[in-house]
């Protein structure tokens, strides 16, 4: 870009020499109009070959920034707690990966970095200028601080709006999203058109801001138009009258005028610089929002919690989530390895939370959690999660195969692997009659699956990762009578190797506990079997 800036800085300069060539008054070096015509032909395929370059080096530079800054906000996301997710929707995160960065990204290469040539052409052409005349010159340096006066007092309400913009895309986008989860619900119930309502007066008032903006934004530029048209103008007069006065000759014009255009050039591009600056910053309040969010807890440097047997000690418990009442007051509960104990209890009295604390995915205000006599907040929380599996309530599967989603339990591991725990979880036969058996596609977390099915490619997820504790949370709810039933039979030998934690209200699979134990008042009270 310093290159083809520089390159363009003698244009004016051969627009010069060729002028006093016409007028008969060559006074340089250059003698004939066959050799200013070449050089000049010469300067125009530099000019190209440095504008390919510069368009093709942006160009790549920007799409590595983007991919680099879209990688690292993945990161960051994915290191954040389970917390953070429960209080945003899941449209705005994918608006700030799909826009926001992009936004940014676009600014810094081809905006930011754009702004170093028009820089150099701007002081350039003004010392280019004091060299013919530097009154003229002078008077064209004072007029610079008054078109940046005007770009301010035009675009001072871009900010807000930009901001306001940013944030509507993302609300949008989330609607979308939510609506396309939901869409059995909608249809269902049939609330189509209501949706369909919703998401035109979303897009109703995006359109709103997004005119509002185009229209601010329209006008700078047209302004900074007329303002650098009519100080060239006024370049002109002046210059014609140093001409009358023999202070300057036609080609010191010439080049003046061109000088001139020049100066005009970045001072135009100020008008969209400072619209680009101020949707940019919207896009990058939203970014910085996020990142200044602390991950969950950094734990480079604690060892990694050895090989354990599964004896769980849970000591004083106090925890509550954000702005609400406590779950647990003071929750004492042990189980020994190797032990299988049953949780019961009515909705909202902490059995999914149970799961979350002893998973590291919250820490509790106070009390301790011991693993095997270790504080689980002193081992890294990557060796902590390797020996827990967990079968969720809410079945969370990706859209590949069925082997793909059972292997996902274990890196590497290989289809006699997967098929043994497909086996172990009663998956196997229902895999087997898919149309193309472990290799079938089961779609969008599994929307090619019934309910019952989800729970047993879950099931034997967590089971292929072989761990000494496994975590079932409501994982037969979704079973038939007949196949919880098999499944209680095909795991009583396998539960018994391990340390198990079954949240359930079924009583079927309340046999296969060892103790029970019921959650209320956030203490634990044992239960008769």
């Amino acid at each position: 870009m310093l290159g083809e800036s520089a390159a363009l800085l003698m244009t004016p300069w051969l627009a010069g020499h060729f002028t006093n060539m016409l007028l008969g008054q060559n006074t340089s070096q250059i003698s004939d109009f066959k050799t200013i015509l070449m050089l000049w032909l010469a300067l125009l395929a530099v000019q190209a070959l440095l504008r390919f370059g510069n368009s093709y080096l942006l160009a790549s530079t920007g799409a590595q920034m983007l991919a680099s800054l879209r990688t690292r906000l993945y990161d960051h996301l994915q290191s954040l707690p389970i917390s953070y997710y429960q209080h945003q929707r899941r449209g705005e995160i994918l608006s700030l990966l799909a826009r926001d960065a992009g936004i940014l990204s676009h600014f810094v290469t081809n905006t930011l970095v754009g702004l170093l040539p028009l820089i150099l052409t701007f002081l350039g052409a003004l010392i280019l200028m004091f060299r013919i005349d530097a009154q003229i010159a002078l008077l064209a340096a004072l007029l610079a601080p008054l078109f940046i006066l005007v770009i301010k007092l035009l675009g001072r309400q871009l900010r807000p709006l930009s901001t306001q913009l940013s944030q509507k895309h993302a609300s949008t986008l989330a609607q979308v999203e939510e609506n396309l989860n939901l869409l059995p619900i909608i249809k269902a119930f049939t609330r189509e058109a209501d949706e369909s309502s919703r998401y035109r007066d979303q897009h109703q008032q995006l359109l709103e801001l997004t005119t509002q903006h185009l229209r601010l934004q329209s006008l700078l530029s047209p302004c900074m138009h007329f303002l650098a048209g009519s100080a060239i103008v006024l370049l002109l007069w002046l210059s014609s009258q140093r001409l009358v006065a023999g202070a300057l000759t036609p080609a010191e014009i010439v080049s003046l005028l061109l000088y001139g255009l020049l100066l005009a050039r970045p001072i135009s591009s100020l008008a969209s610089l400072y619209g680009q600056i101020q949707s940019t910053r919207g896009a990058a309040e939203r970014l910085i929002d996020v990142f200044s969010i602390e991950p969950e807890p950094s734990d480079k440097e604690k060892p990694d919690l050895p090989s354990i047997q599964g004896k769980i000690q849970l000591k004083n418990i106090h925890f509550h989530y954000f702005e609400r009442d406590n779950i647990f007051g003071g929750l004492n509960l042990t189980l020994q390895a190797g032990e299988t104990l049953a949780i019961t209890g009515a909705n909202g009295t902490g059995k999914s939370t149970l799961v979350h604390l002893l998973m590291r995915f919250a820490d509790p205000q106070e009390g301790q959690i011991l693993i095997d006599g270790t504080d689980i907040r002193e081992v890294s929380i990557q060796s902590l999660r390797n020996q827990i599996g967990l079968v969720s309530q809410q079945v969370l599967l990706f859209n590949g195969s069925a082997a793909e989603n059972i292997g996902y339990g274990m890196a590497g591991a290989n289809l006699e692997q997967i098929t043994e725990a497909a086996k172990a979880a009663c998956a196997f036969d229902f895999i087997q009659k898919l149309p193309h058996g472990f290799d079938t596609l089961i779609g969008d977390q599994g929307v090619r699956l019934s309910g019952g099915q989800k729970q047993r490619l879950a099931l034997a997820r967590a089971l292929l990762k072989d761990p000494p504790i496994l975590i079932l949370d409501e994982a037969t709810a979704m079973f038939d009578p007949e196949g919880e039933q098999d499944f209680i039979e095909a795991c009583r030998d396998l539960l018994q190797q391990r340390t198990v934690i079954l949240i359930t209200h079924r009583p079927a699979s309340l046999a296969l506990a060892d103790r029970i134990v019921h959650l209320e008042n956030g203490r634990a009270h044992e239960v008769a079997s």
